[in-house]
């Protein structure tokens, strides 16, 4: 059998890299953004093949097999588990220099301790090697393996915490909070979305939603039921941010046309979500979260597909929108009042790296250590050449000490071999310039560094609570 590329020695590309990795990188996880399912670990879930565990939701893995020419039945459609499964072994060959090259045999290894290559020779190997392990693991058993401290899952406000609320009690190490996400609240351009959802919202807080206040109230009461469960940030999915203001009284009118089934002009929404979006953010701060944004993808470009197979399914883009402006706005309107939280700012395309790291600079906090941070890179930025450009943008006009560090943005229980991919990036990228003189050659300065950034930074950011386990042998 070929073995795997991958040993202990990955990526890291010269001795002192190597010595930062051993030494630094080894640091539980915190994982503050993802969209892996709470009802999955609430029931400490057994998944049934290896097709559920890797492939099922993986739209990252669909786009590289249409790429490859494979029919949409082996992708999302009708055909088995295995021959999904072969259809993505197939395909795997033909993604050297892609990150899913990378992540396929990082993931097969770190998980079933598989170190042969991934091709179609070995398909009924890697499956029966996969499938009999998988019998005797389950989702609290990999957050154990991987050393997972804490999980933030991503959550609509019209959902039920019930899920939640099962993990708080299930004795697991693994701290799992809830992030409030109220993207749908922001439709306001389509009413046959927004009032479904909120119709859902009301069922949600037990009472009919009517009017802009109704909303905010049930939004609030959201809010509160969140924090109870340990959510410690918001997010929120936008293509920008408005560029325009908008008023409580423009707001109202824009709301009531909307729940009477009438459409709103460009400029109706901007108002909305610029009134509702501030009016949110002063939540945040009064209750001392993060507040995330993840702007700047262009969603659902295939029309067809969106058509048939829904949003989500790996038929999104970069974009190319002009941010700075809007974003600026955004948080000096909360800065003149004092009432702006703590931010993140995540951008999709890379040309914006320097332009977001400027600004994040420019709303200091007192006493509270980069404030605005320039986000870790995101969905087409999380392989190595982004995580780099990310890494440079920030080091160049930011502290990178104080960065928050990276988050796996995943739907997959099998991606926290992500955090290992991105620490030996650092450490390699570290290492690099030790060596040529860039930076001191001090494992104690860079070591500390290491740990800050794959941790502890996180953890301080957000304010997380932790099992003691992990915060003894941290601080």
């Amino acid at each position: 059998m070929p073995k795997t590329f991958i040993n202990e020695d990955f990526l890291l590309g010269n001795a002192t890299a190597r010595e930062l990795y051993r030494g630094h990188a080894s640091l539980p996880i915190i994982d503050f953004h993802n969209h892996l399912s709470p009802a999955h670990i609430a029931l400490n879930h057994q998944f049934g093949d290896l097709h559920e565990m890797w492939l099922a939701g993986d739209h990252y893995k669909w786009r590289a097999m249409r790429a490859n020419g494979i029919a949409e039945r082996l992708c999302t459609g009708a055909a088995s588990p295995i021959e999904k499964f072969h259809a993505w072994v197939q395909t795997v060959p033909f993604t050297l220099r892609n990150p899913l090259y990378h992540w396929s045999h990082l993931e097969l290894l770190r998980f079933f301790g598989y170190d042969g290559a991934i091709v179609p020779e070995q398909a009924e190997e890697i499956w029966r090697c996969a499938n009999q392990q998988l019998g005797s693991l389950r989702t609290h058993d990999i957050l154990n393996r991987f050393n997972v401290a804490l999980l933030a899952t991503t959550d609509d406000p019209a959902d039920s915490l019930e899920c939640h609320e099962t993990i708080r009690t299930s004795g697991l190490k693994t701290k799992v909070v809830p992030t409030f996400r109220p993207d749908p609240a922001f439709a306001l351009n389509r009413p046959d979305e927004l009032n479904p959802w909120i119709d859902r919202l009301g069922d949600a807080v037990s009472f009919p939603i009517r009017t802009l206040d109704d909303l905010l109230f049930a939004l609030k009461q959201r809010h509160d039921d969140f924090s109870r469960l340990g959510c410690r940030a918001s997010d929120h999915g936008l293509d920008r941010l408005p560029s325009i203001s908008g008023t409580r009284l423009q707001a109202q009118e824009a709301f009531a046309a909307c729940r009477r089934g009438r459409s709103c002009t460009p400029q109706q929404h901007e108002q909305y979500m610029d009134f509702l979006l501030l009016e949110m953010a002063r939540w945040d701060a009064q209750k001392d979260w993060v507040r995330q944004y993840h702007l700047g993808a262009s969603r659902s470009v295939n029309t067809r597909r969106l058509q048939e197979l829904g949003p989500n399914t790996g038929f999104d883009s970069i974009g190319d929108s002009r941010h700075i402006h809007a974003i600026s706005r955004h948080l000096d309107a909360l800065e003149r009042t004092g009432e702006m939280p703590r931010v993140i700012l995540y951008n999709s395309n890379p040309a914006d790296n320097y332009a977001f790291a400027a600004l994040a600079a420019g709303f200091p906090g007192e006493g509270i250590p980069a404030k605005v941070q320039l986000g870790p890179a995101w969905w087409f930025l999380d392989q190595r050449e982004g995580m780099e450009w990310q890494i440079n943008a920030l080091s160049n006009l930011g502290l990178l000490r104080r960065f928050v560090g990276m988050t796996t943005d995943s739907r997959s229980f099998m991606s926290f071999s992500r955090h290992e991919y991105f620490r030996r990036i650092l450490c390699n990228l570290l290492g690099r310039e030790a060596e040529a003189g860039e930076l001191p050659a001090e494992a104690s300065l860079l070591g500390a560094m290491i740990e800050e950034i794959t941790f502890k930074n996180a953890w301080r950011y957000f304010g997380f609570e932790l099992h003691p386990d992990f915060t003894a042998k941290c601080r």
